[in-house]
């Protein structure tokens, strides 16, 4: 059972979740449960048509990341996450559902691309439609058992039942020891409020969905782990599958950005255990292990890796690394497809980042 909230400002930081002001950071309250954390996520749908298979079978994808690219020089390749392959819809094409990054397709182009998940050419098709996904359907994130500050309190007496607008806000989380672990952005609309089960002057508050993207339902199998707190023994994530891994890598980035890291001293001998990297998520979180023992952080990607050898992430150079049954990651890392489709070894990427941020790696 999480702590209750002492005094009317309420020890907020004993809470999983506080309702926060993002101007100034002062809390409109806490509270043990959030109900409409988890949801399905917005995906769209593309028809690929005339799909050639390149020798991988593309039936019965679930959680894969791939890359679009368009053919010629004139366009960028785009990522589709979390792509699913839904199958055939009539011969010669190939429909995929996901959610696009940021950029999505080429404004006016329509085909043909050639795709691949980054480590293999999959098909290619001579065009494609794009279906986006129906708005959303208003949803609320209610606040269970909330303990309000005085300025919320304020708030309430001053608005009406369905139309105080506390604007835009942060969800702080913390697992059940109290530290933080993330927050999730929202506009803190109130659709209702009324008295809670679980204590006398708490309240179930009903905030309007907008702006807040719930976590993917996959994904609640690691949230759940880690609201309870930092694993205590070493690759809780080896049994994991690539797209939950991902997951577990997103989270334990978002918990070491909210977190200060004491430095080793230069000289540091580290150990990686190198049995359960069979893709890339399993490779930085093994590498986050052997610097910051079990459910630490050290990268998520290239880039971050060499900003983690910088400093403030528990390295100091220069150091030494034993990195055991290196072969796993040498057969499943070294052929890789960069998101334009050209070739590399993300394997020698590592080792040079590594040697470069002055850890010095041995392999056995």
């Amino acid at each position: 059972m999480m702590p209750s909230v002492q005094g009317d400002e309420g020890d907020y930081g004993q809470m999983r979740y506080t309702l926060a002001e993002t101007d100034h950071g002062q809390a409109w309250g806490a509270c043990a449960e959030a109900e409409g954390l988890f949801g399905d996520a917005l995906r769209g749908t593309y028809e690929l048509f005339g799909w050639v298979d390149e020798g991988a079978a593309v039936s019965g994808w679930v959680g894969s990341r791939v890359w679009l690219v368009p053919e010629g020089e004139t366009h960028e390749p785009w990522l589709l996450e979390d792509t699913e392959s839904v199958g055939r819809l009539r011969a010669g094409s190939l429909v995929l559902t996901g959610m696009d990054d940021d950029e999505g397709p080429p404004e006016g182009h329509a085909g043909p691309v050639r795709v691949h998940d980054g480590c293999r050419w999959l098909g290619s098709c001579r065009a494609f439609t794009r279906i986006l996904p129906p708005p959303p359907v208003s949803s609320s994130l209610v606040l269970r058992g909330l303990a309000q500050s005085d300025q919320l309190r304020m708030a309430l007496k001053k608005g009406t039942r369905r139309t105080l607008d506390l604007e835009e806000a942060v969800l702080e989380i913390r697992d059940d020891q109290g530290e933080p672990l993330t927050d999730r952005l929202l506009w803190a609309r109130v659709t209702g409020r009324r008295p809670s089960s679980y204590g006398t002057d708490l309240i179930d508050l009903a905030l309007d969905g907008e702006l807040f993207t719930p976590v993917p339902d996959y994904a609640r199998p690691v949230w759940e782990r880690w609201l309870v707190g930092r694993p205590g023994t070493p690759a809780a994530w080896a049994g994991l599958d690539t797209r939950l891994r991902e997951a577990w890598l997103d989270l334990l980035r978002e918990r070491a950005c909210r977190r200060a890291h004491t430095d080793r001293p230069a000289g540091h001998a580290y150990e990686l255990d190198g049995r359960h990297i069979i893709d890339e998520p399993g490779l930085y979180l093994a590498l986050g292990e052997a610097v910051n023992g079990p459910g630490g952080y050290f990268g998520s990607c290239l880039a971050a890796l060499d900003d983690c050898l910088r400093g403030t992430f528990g390295y100091t150079a220069p150091a030494t690394l034993l990195w055991r049954d290196a072969e796993t990651a040498r057969v499943h890392l070294s052929e890789r497809l960069a998101s334009d489709g050209q070739p590399y070894n993300l394997f020698t990427e590592i080792l040079g980042v590594l040697a470069k941020g002055g850890m010095s790696v041995t392999l056995a």
